[in-house]
């Protein structure tokens, strides 16, 4: 039994909400990673007294703000010795990664990313002038793992200085073991490739899979890598825009707070910080309860497919309120495998009236797949999952 319910419908529609308001409005939106919940109420409460005072001028980070963020890690994660030294703030984590991108790279290096990865990669990429090189995870069984010697190989090209990793990983939902990620660092260290690890969904993980924060990897792998951190998506407060890149090398910090100036997103709006605090230090219980929705949401799935649509295999959800979908038995014989996704996706948004991500936003080998947002209370999921359903036995 939880303290608190996720079961209310909280109707959007005409609230200029980019999930519900940019389809038809008989279509049903589970596609952007926002939640259909409520925050929590110490950050409701925390928002209110902010807004009773009145006057939103300029405002200074208190020492409240980073005690915030060095007590959560700490004992959320066991990630101690985070210091205000160590933490640059800025809007979003797009934000963030994209200005240590601009930190350690130059105009023409490559920049590795996991595909199928979160589809902002790109453009935080090309826009800083260089070229994604894709270390395609590997499909097998309903799950994906990492290519190795494809990442050796590409991060012993000369011109590769970063690599931007996922963590947990969107859309595949693998939460990295911390085995898998100091492999990552062994291999980014010898090649001198510096990692950036956005870790934007860290604290959406369920029973089995525990995330580990890159920072807690041996030192030197640590001194080679900045990590993206940020309550909004745990707590649902997206639209108030506020994150974290924390480094622990001071050459680093140094570097990357030059970026985060030349690209103008250094300061950050007065709700952000107060949201932070009150997310970190009043709403780990709702944090809980959530998870342990989610992950009863992410059952509900698994029990669908099983027993009304086992063509459409969802994957394995270590972390994320993303599932990842396997739709490839829904093609025709005969019917081009290219372009399969994007078909299917507006099949379903104009015959079934659901919305999902199409999966080729991802990368190119995510031809067949489709992301489901679970984030919503279950009498919507259940829904959305009777619409896939008509959707799959109509195309």
């Amino acid at each position: 039994m939880t303290a608190y319910s996720f079961d209310e419908i909280i109707p959007r529609r005409n609230t200029a909400s980019v999930k519900w308001d940019e389809f038809e409005a008989d279509a049903l939106p589970l596609w952007v990673a926002d939640m259909d919940f409520k925050a929590a109420p110490a950050i409701l409460e925390a928002l209110q007294r902010r807004l009773d005072h009145g006057v939103f001028g300029y405002e200074l980070l208190p020492q409240s703000y980073f005690d915030a963020v060095s007590r959560w890690f700490d004992r959320r994660h066991g990630w101690k010795g985070i210091t205000r030294e160590h933490i640059i703030p800025t809007t979003g984590v797009i934000a963030a990664y994209s200005a240590c991108i601009k930190a350690f790279s130059r105009p023409g290096d490559n920049v590795i990313v996991q595909t199928p990865c979160y589809n902002a990669f790109f453009p935080a990429v090309r826009n800083n002038g260089c070229r994604e090189l894709c270390n395609s995870l590997v499909y097998k069984d309903t799950t994906y793992s990492i290519d190795w010697e494809d990442l050796e190989r590409k991060a012993a090209d000369p011109k590769t200085t970063v690599m931007l990793l996922c963590n947990p990983h969107n859309p595949a939902g693998r939460v990295w073991t911390r085995q898998e990620l100091e492999r990552i660092g062994r291999i980014c260290l010898a090649h001198g490739v510096f990692v950036i690890s956005d870790e934007i969904h860290c604290e959406l993980t369920y029973p089995g899979h525990d995330y580990t924060p890159f920072a807690t990897l041996p030192e030197e792998m640590v001194l080679n890598s900045a990590s993206c951190i940020s309550p909004t998506k745990a707590f649902n407060i997206a639209g108030i825009q506020i994150a974290n890149i924390f480094a622990a090398d001071p050459d680093a910090v140094r570097r990357i707070d030059r970026a985060i100036n030349d690209n103008e997103c250094c300061d950050v709006n007065v709700f952000g910080a107060t949201a932070l605090e009150a997310a970190y230090d009043g709403s780990e219980q709702w944090l809980d309860d959530l998870r342990a929705y989610l992950h009863g949401n992410a059952q509900t799935v698994y029990r669908f497919l099983a027993e009304e649509l086992p063509q459409v295999k969802a994957l394995p959800l270590e972390g994320t309120y993303l599932m990842w979908l396997d739709c490839r038995a829904a093609l025709h014989e005969g019917e081009p495998f290219e372009g399969f996704s994007a078909r299917f996706a507006d099949h379903l948004r104009f015959d079934a009236k659901l919305v999902l991500s199409t999966g080729t936003i991802y990368g190119a080998d995510a031809e067949g797949f489709e992301r489901l947002n679970i984030a919503c209370p279950r009498a919507t999921l259940t829904e959305a999952l009777g619409r896939l359903k008509k959707g799959f036995e109509t195309y």
